[in-house]
């Protein structure tokens, strides 16, 4: 099943609910909300559009709902990204490479990720 993408401020309360474990809404918005100036009512709206979109699932313990992410953080944050990537790029990743190499500030182990990345395109491409 495909999910529908999320908002900046969705995939924050993603990753707090993400760092919690599992939660109430009254915790999410004690913790998260509070923090945004966001109301309780807005942060349970919130929660239920995630839960509408796949990304959140709830149950009931001692008559309370608890809501937990259905997927890691990475995998969440790969989707954002690819949505930005075809929404705003048209598909395109050149202008996120023009704008890391602009960047300057790529850690040891993320510069050996992308190398180890298009070793993997290019030996992909040769296989091809």
């Amino acid at each position: 099943m495909a999910r529908s993408t999320i908002g900046d401020q969705e995939l924050a309360l993603l990753q707090s609910i993400g760092q919690q474990g599992d939660a109430t809404v009254g915790e999410v918005a004690a913790d998260f909300g509070e923090a945004r100036g966001l109301a309780r009512s807005t942060v349970l709206t919130m929660m239920e559009r995630l839960r509408a979109k796949g990304y959140l699932r709830r149950h009931r313990v001692d008559g309370v709902y608890r809501y937990a992410a259905t997927r890691g953080e990475d995998d969440v944050v790969q989707g954002a990204v690819a949505a930005f990537v075809e929404k705003t790029l048209q598909g395109s990743v050149s202008p996120f490479v023009a704008f890391m190499s602009k960047r300057g500030k790529v850690s040891d182990d993320e510069l050996a990720e992308l190398e180890a990345l298009v070793e993997r395109l290019q030996s992909e491409r040769r296989e091809d």
